[in-house]
């Protein structure tokens, strides 16, 4: 049977709470599949609309997680799009009661769209009991003047380790993952530090009142099939 080069599928993350050693959630990474097996894509922004909707539904339909959450990611153009909304809305239906979060990225080609624009949007999540968390933060457009006005809708902020060429010995990195976890914090939103890979990432962030952590060292993505002939 010929590979089934191009197909797209989520591989899912779990969320920790440290504190409690429970998993809160999992994280749905989309990833495609090539001729060197499944790599994330190119341009998250140039997957068809058709494809997102169509994957998060069938991957939703499958997920029947006794967890608090399962995070999708989406740009401010996606989050515009009617038929990825429809499917949200759709999964959210299939997940309930587990809730469904929608993970803002930031794109330069997104900057044009304004917060008033997707004001719809956030409201019918809201009266789905889905919610918004803040992607990134800290780095590329996600600065404290672009996320300030996204924080009376959000629920949940992230921190990524991945995104910096430094350490998590590194004071300066420290002292940015701090101011953003106060920010969380005076906002009630949830904070999640991602990108740890190992006992000392997780150790440091012991130290640094970190409880909500994701990364390799609690356990890598793993795909969820949606079609029995899906390759591995």
């Amino acid at each position: 049977m010929p590979k089934p080069y191009g197909i797209y599928r989520y591989f899912i993350q779990l969320q920790l709470d440290s504190v409690n050693n429970a998993v809160i959630g999992y994280e749905l990474l989309m990833k495609q599949y090539t001729d060197e097996g499944w790599r994330p894509p190119q341009s998250f922004a140039a997957i068809p609309a058709a494809t997102i909707a169509s994957v998060l539904v069938a991957t939703t339909e499958k997920v029947r997680l006794k967890v608090g959450s399962v995070s999708v990611n989406l740009n401010r153009t996606q989050m515009l799009n009617e038929e990825i909304n429809t499917a949200l809305i759709k999964a959210q239906s299939l997940l309930r009661p587990v809730r469904l979060n929608v993970e803002l990225t930031e794109e330069e080609t997104d900057k044009d769209i304004s917060i008033a624009q997707m004001l719809p949007m956030i409201s019918q999540y809201d009266a789905r009991g889905m919610e918004i968390s803040l992607d990134d933060v800290g780095t590329g457009q996600n600065q404290v003047a672009d996320v300030k006005p996204l924080l009376p809708y959000a629920s949940e902020m992230k921190f990524a380790l991945q995104n910096f060429s430094v350490g998590i010995d590194d004071p300066q990195l420290q002292k940015k993952l701090i101011f953003w976890r106060d920010i969380a914090a005076a906002h009630k939103l949830r904070f999640i530090v991602e990108g740890i890979e190992d006992a000392h990432d997780d150790a440091v962030l012991d130290q640094l009142d970190v409880t909500f952590r994701q990364g390799y060292f609690y356990g890598k993505p793993t795909l969820l099939k949606v079609k029995p002939d899906d390759p591995d």
